[in-house]
C-alpha cells in the first residue's frame, strides 16, 4: 500500500497544489492554501467498485411512491411530495432563522409516523435540544438525540439503531479521522459528506443535513458539496420578522420553483396554507407608489404588495435600493421609464420593496413595479380600485404576456380584487364574472388607464 502524501488544498474552493502558492489558481484567492496530509484510499474504493454490479434500469425499484411524508404539508411542497428514501438534502440559512426548529418538528413528525429518528448534533448538547423540544412539543419515544462529530462515530451509532430518518446538524462541525486538517475545513466537509452519502446510499437512509452560510448569503464550504447531494434548499427570512420562507435551490427528485411559506411563534414554526392572504394583510388599497402585483411561485401563485418611494436628491450619484426585487431589473425599468415615457430619474433616489420578504424572481411584476414607480414621482394613486396588476416589460415599452396569467387572475379573484391589469394577449385565457380584467399592450396604455 502506498504511502500517504501531503497536498495544498485551498480553504475557499477546495483545489489542490503539490506544493505551496501564495494565490489560488483555480478562485484567485490570496493564502488560501493549507497543508495537508492525504490518506491513500486506492485499495478501499476498489473493493467498494467490485460490489457494485450492472442492472438493468426495469429491474431496478422506483423511491417515487415510497416517499416519507414529514407531517408539514410546506416541507413535503418544496421537496416534491416527501422524502425520498437514501435522499440527501441540505438546508442552509442565516444563525437563528429556524432551521434547527424546522428538523426537529420533522424528526418528531417521522419518529411518531415512521419509527426511530437519529438528530446527530455537533453544535448543541443533548440537554440543550431536549429544552428545544420541549418548547416545540417533539418529544416521540423514537425520536434519539446523540451530540456527535466523528464520522465514525455517527455510522457506528446508525448501525447499532437502524433509524429510518437521521439529522445532522452541521456537517461543518464534522470530521474524519483520516483527515489532519480541523473541522470545517474543506477537505473535511468533503470527505465527511461523502461518507454520509455512502452510508445514505447504502443503507436507503434519508439525510438532512445542515450547513452554514457565509455574510453574504451563499453556502459555506466547497461548491462540490451541492453538487454531491440530492437536495439544496435555503431558509430565507430576517431574525426580526415573523415569517420565513424556504426556497429549492436544487431538487433531483422535483421542481426547484417551489417554495414553502412558515410563520416563526413561541411553539415553532407554523405553516401559511394561503401566502397571498398573509402578505396582504396589512394592504391599504389605493396608496401613492403602492401596487398589488401578481407571481407564480412553483405552482402556487401568490400576491404580494410592492411599494415605492421616489425621492429628489441633489447626490452626484443617486441611489437605486431593491429589497426583494432584482437590481438590474429595476434599472431596466427605470431605463424604460426614462427612455419612453420622458420621466427623470437621473435626480431622484429611487428605492423599491416587496412587503412581507418575499424575494420575486421572473418577470411577473414589471408593470406593477414600473406603476409604482410612476406613482410614487407623479404623487398620483390609481383610480382603479382593489387593483391588481401581471405583466411583463419589454425595452420597447410593450406590455408582453406572461404564463400562468388565468391562475393568477383566479387567485386575485379569490382575494377580492375587482380590477385587474393583464397584457392584452392574455385577455382569451381570462373568463371569469363579476371581475374586470384590463388588457394593455403597451406602458402608456396602462398609465392612461390605472391614472387617467
Amino acid at each position: 500500500m502506498a504511502k500517504n502524501r501531503t497536498v495544498y488544498v485551498c480553504q475557499q474552493c477546495g483545489y489542490e497544489a503539490q506544493k505551496w502558492l501564495g494565490k489560488c489558481p483555480n478562485c484567485d484567492t490570496w493564502n488560501s492554501l493549507v497543508e495537508e496530509e492525504k490518506k491513500n484510499e486506492t485499495s478501499a474504493r476498489c473493493s467498494l467498485l467490485m460490489k457494485n454490479k450492472p442492472v438493468s434500469i426495469l429491474n431496478i425499484k422506483s423511491g417515487e411512491h415510497e416517499r416519507l411524508d414529514t407531517g408539514i404539508v410546506e416541507l413535503n411542497r418544496v421537496l416534491g411530495g416527501g422524502m425520498v428514501r437514501g435522499s440527501l438534502t441540505l438546508i442552509s440559512g442565516a444563525p437563528g432563522i429556524g432551521k434547527s426548529t424546522l428538523l426537529l418538528q420533522t424528526a418528531n413528525n417521522i419518529a411518531k409516523k415512521y419509527g426511530k429518528v437519529l438528530y446527530v448534533s455537533g453544535e448543541e448538547s443533548e440537554e440543550q435540544i431536549k429544552i428545544r423540544g420541549d418548547r416545540l412539543d417533539a418529544m416521540s419515544e423514537n425520536l434519539f438525540i446523540v451530540s456527535e462529530t466523528n464520522v465514525s462515530n455517527i455510522e457506528a451509532h446508525i448501525e447499532n439503531l437502524a433509524p429510518v430518518f437521521v439529522i445532522v446538524d452541521s456537517v461543518q462541525t464534522l470530521y474524519k479521522d483520516t483527515l489532519s486538517s480541523a473541522p470545517g475545513g474543506v477537505s473535511q466537509v468533503r470527505e465527511c459528506a461523502n461518507e454520509i452519502m455512502r452510508i445514505g446510499k447504502t443503507g436507503n437512509i434519508p439525510f438532512f443535513i445542515v450547513a452554514h452560510v457565509t455574510k453574504q448569503g451563499e453556502l459555506a464550504g466547497p461548491r462540490v458539496l451541492e453538487h454531491m447531494v440530492d437536495t439544496v434548499l435555503s431558509f430565507e427570512g430576517q431574525r426580526t420578522e415573523e415569517f420565513r420562507i424556504l426556497r429549492t435551490i436544487k431538487n433531483r427528485f422535483g421542481t426547484t420553483s417551489e417554495i414553502g411559506v412558515f410563520e416563526m411563534r413561541n411553539s415553532g414554526l407554523r405553516e401559511i396554507a394561503n401566502p397571498s392572504e398573509v402578505f396582504l394583510e396589512d394592504t391599504e388599497f389605493q396608496k401613492e407608489g403602492s401596487v398589488v402585483i401578481g407571481v407564480m411561485e412553483g405552482s402556487r401563485p401568490i400576491l404580494v404588495e410592492v411599494q415605492a418611494l421616489v425621492a429628489e436628491t441633489k447626490a452626484a450619484n443617486p441611489r437605486r435600493t431593491a429589497i426583494g426585487v432584482e437590481p438590474q431589473r429595476l434599472n431596466l425599468i427605470l431605463a424604460v421609464l426614462e427612455k419612453k415615457l420622458k420621466i427623470p430619474f437621473y435626480n431622484n433616489d429611487v428605492y423599491v420593496n416587496v412587503v412581507g420578504g418575499l424575494n420575486i424572481e421572473g418577470t411577473f411584476g414589471d408593470l406593477g413595479i414600473a406603476l409604482a414607480l410612476i406613482s410614487s414621482v407623479k404623487s398620483k394613486e390609481s383610480k382603479l380600485s382593489k387593483m391588481l396588476v401581471v405583466g411583463e416589460l419589454g425595452l420597447t415599452g410593450e406590455v408582453r404576456p406572461t404564463s400562468y396569467c388565468d391562475r393568477i387572475v383566479s387567485e386575485g379573484y379569490k382575494m377580492g380584487f375587482k380590477n385587474i391589469v393583464i397584457p392584452l394577449r392574455n385577455m382569451d385565457k381570462v373568463k371569469l364574472d363579476g371581475i374586470s380584467a384590463i388588457g394593455v399592450s403597451s406602458l402608456w396604455e396602462a398609465v392612461n388607464k390605472v391614472f387617467a
